[in-house]
C-alpha cells in the first residue's frame, strides 16, 4: 500500500493524477498545510523539508522496510519506475522527460507559487509591484515555453503522454489567477484541454477536494501565530546531542 501525505495544492496533485493514471490503490492521509501539520516531528520523519506531498511505499520492490519520499519530482520518478508507466525506457526519452520534471520543479512550480503568493498579497504589506510584475512577466515566459514546445507535438515530451504532462498541468490550471490569458498560447490551449479532459486527471486534481480550513472562526491573535508560522520560516535548530561527533 502507498500512502500519500497530501493536500490540495497544485504539487500534491501532480502525485494523485499519477497514481489514478496509474491504476494504483493508494491511501490519502491529510496534510493540513494551513494548520501546520508539515511541521509535525512525525511529518518532518518522512520529509525533513517539512512540505508536502510525500509517499511511504510500505511494499517496495527491495521487499525491506517501508520506503519514503519526499518532492513531488522524486516521487513522480519513483512511481515511474515502480510501475514501468508514463517514462520511456531508451535514454534519450528518459532524460528527455526527466528534464522537464526538473524543469517544472525548479522552474514553473517556484515561480508561479511566488506569483500567487504576492498577487493575492496586494499592498496589504506595501508596495509589491514590483514583485508582481516580476513574477507575473516570469510565469508569461513560462507559458510561452509551452505553447512553442507544443507546437508540434502532441504532449510535452513528443507523442506520448507521460509524467511531464502530469507534473506540468496542475500548475497550469490557476492560469487566470496568474494574470494570464491562455487564448495568447493557442498551442498550450490545445494540450491544456486535452489534458484536462482525461479522466484519470479529473480524478487526481478532486482528491482532497472537501479538504479546506475555515479561519474566519480564528481570532486575530491565532490568524497572527498561523501566518508567522507558514510565511516567516527560518531554520530548524539540530538538536544538542546524539548526533554525530564534531
Amino acid at each position: 500500500m502507498l500512502d500519500l501525505h497530501y493536500w490540495p495544492t497544485p504539487n500534491g496533485k501532480k502525485v494523485t493524477i499519477q497514481l489514478e493514471e496509474c491504476g494504483l490503490e493508494y491511501n490519502v492521509a491529510p496534510c493540513n498545510i494551513g494548520r501546520g501539520d508539515q511541521f509535525k516531528e512525525s511529518f518532518l520523519g518522512i520529509s525533513p523539508n517539512n512540505r508536502m506531498p510525500a509517499l511511504v511505499d510500505h511494499a517496495p520492490d527491495d521487499g525491506g522496510a517501508p520506503l519514503p519520499v519526499f518532492e513531488s519530482g522524486a516521487i513522480m520518478l519513483y512511481i515511474a519506475e515502480k510501475t514501468g508507466q508514463f517514462m520511456p525506457s531508451d535514454a534519450r526519452g528518459k532524460y528527455n522527460v526527466m528534464q522537464w520534471v526538473i524543469w517544472q520543479m525548479a522552474n514553473q512550480g517556484p515561480k508561479t507559487g511566488e506569483c500567487g503568493h504576492f498577487r493575492r498579497l496586494g499592498d496589504s504589506s506595501g508596495d509589491q509591484s514590483y514583485a508582481v510584475n516580476r513574477f507575473t512577466n516570469e510565469v508569461n515566459r513560462f507559458y510561452g515555453v509551452l505553447n512553442n514546445q507544443l507546437y508540434r507535438q502532441r504532449y510535452i515530451c513528443g507523442e506520448e503522454y507521460t509524467i511531464a504532462d502530469m507534473i506540468i498541468y496542475p500548475w497550469t490550471v490557476g492560469w487566470s489567477g496568474q494574470g494570464q490569458d491562455i487564448d495568447e498560447f493557442k498551442y498550450f490551449k490545445r494540450w491544456f484541454n486535452e489534458i484536462g479532459d482525461r479522466d484519470a486527471v479529473q480524478r487526481g486534481m478532486a482528491v482532497g477536494k472537501d479538504f479546506q480550513n475555515d479561519t474566519s472562526k480564528l481570532s486575530n491573535e491565532e490568524k497572527a501565530t498561523l501566518r508567522d508560522m507558514l510565511y516567516n520560516q527560518r531554520a530548524r535548530p539540530a538538536p544538542e546531542s546524539g548526533g554525530l561527533e564534531i
